[in-house]
């Protein structure tokens, strides 16, 4: 379910997208920043960062590391578990054109039963049994 409301306080889970809007300066940054404080990223969802944020000028990926860290952001081993739940959750959102990694952060939010956060606005279209934050 797609929130507009941010929980008050609890762990949240960071789609690649969230972070990377931060790190760019795009929209959406202002909405990111004080969350990080209490958030976490998946190592595959962290791939992704480094994926796309090494087009940074400015920018290595420890520096990126070391940037996020700093205001809070952890980084968090993706489990065999988490894997499991994002290869069953193909099928629910399949037609919403989700990907591997848009999975992987809902597989995270869904075992730590917390809210995920995301930029991508096809999320809309998914129920998967969390709550679902857009950043723009």
């Amino acid at each position: 379910m797609v929130s507009s409301q941010i929980p008050a306080e609890g762990l949240l889970v960071f789609d690649s997208s969230a972070v990377l809007a931060w790190l760019q300066g795009e929209t959406g940054k202002e909405v990111v920043q004080p969350l990080l404080q209490r958030s976490t990223i998946n190592t595959v969802n962290w791939a992704e960062v480094i994926q796309r944020g090494v087009q940074l000028p400015h920018a290595t990926p420890s520096e990126m590391r070391a940037m996020l860290e700093a205001e809070g952001l952890t980084i968090t081993d993706f489990s065999i578990d988490e894997a499991v739940i994002a290869g069953q959750l193909m099928a629910t959102t399949r037609n919403a054109g989700l990907s591997l990694g848009d999975r992987a952060c809902l597989a995270s939010a869904m075992l730590l039963e917390v809210s995920a956060v995301t930029a991508d606005g096809p999320w809309r279209a998914v129920s998967v049994g969390v709550d679902i934050i857009l950043i723009r």
